[in-house]
């Protein structure tokens, strides 16, 4: 490649020139050739009946084609796949500890609901037995057990009042109020 005009001699510039004008001329007739071929083109199709949505996914159909063909697709394809399996396999078995400690948890919540040790337990802790609730709890059970049973000491735990007031209420279904006990005059 020339560096600078000055270097060429008077003919090789001329003759420089008229290369440049074939190229520039032999493009031009290309140019015309290419718009003649391409309007025949859109002729041939147009009485074809292909549309250019038809050609379009015919495009993206061949283009598809051409890259699902390519090596690096085929890998990439495999280790999704490879990962896919691992992370179903890897969530399944998750799922079945998850599961398993749900049913365990059901279990013992539900062997351990009815017992009073552990009533006593829950209702021995002290946030709950300082509650307003429980002491709300605690004063009616004490005004039942004091109505049905006698005027017994307060206190006591939780365990007794419920086994005394259970007593209480069966000793009530059996015998007659006191009110119907007393005679009429």
């Amino acid at each position: 490649m020339l560096s600078a005009p000055e270097t060429l001699t008077e003919e090789e510039q001329e003759e420089l020139r008229r290369e440049l004008t074939k190229v520039e001329e032999e493009i031009q007739t290309l140019s015309q050739v290419l718009a003649a071929k391409e309007k025949h083109l859109a002729e041939l199709k147009r009485k074809l009946g292909i549309s250019s949505l038809q050609e379009f996914k015919q495009n993206i159909a061949k283009g598809w084609q051409d890259v699902t063909a390519t090596n690096a697709y085929k890998k990439t394809s495999e280790t999704l796949s490879q990962a896919g399996q691992k992370a179903s396999a890897a969530f399944s078995s998750v799922g079945s500890v998850i599961t398993k400690k749900l049913e365990d948890v059901k279990l013992q919540a539900f062997s351990h609901s009815f017992s009073i040790r552990s009533i006593q337990h829950s209702i021995s802790m002290p946030a709950m037995r300082n509650s307003p609730t429980f002491k709300s709890f605690e004063e009616k059970v004490e005004n039942l057990k004091s109505k049905v049973g006698g005027a017994k000491p307060a206190g006591g735990d939780f365990g007794e009042v419920l086994n005394s007031t259970a007593n209480a209420t069966s000793t009530m279904t059996t015998e007659p109020p006191p009110e119907q006990m007393t005679e009429s005059p």
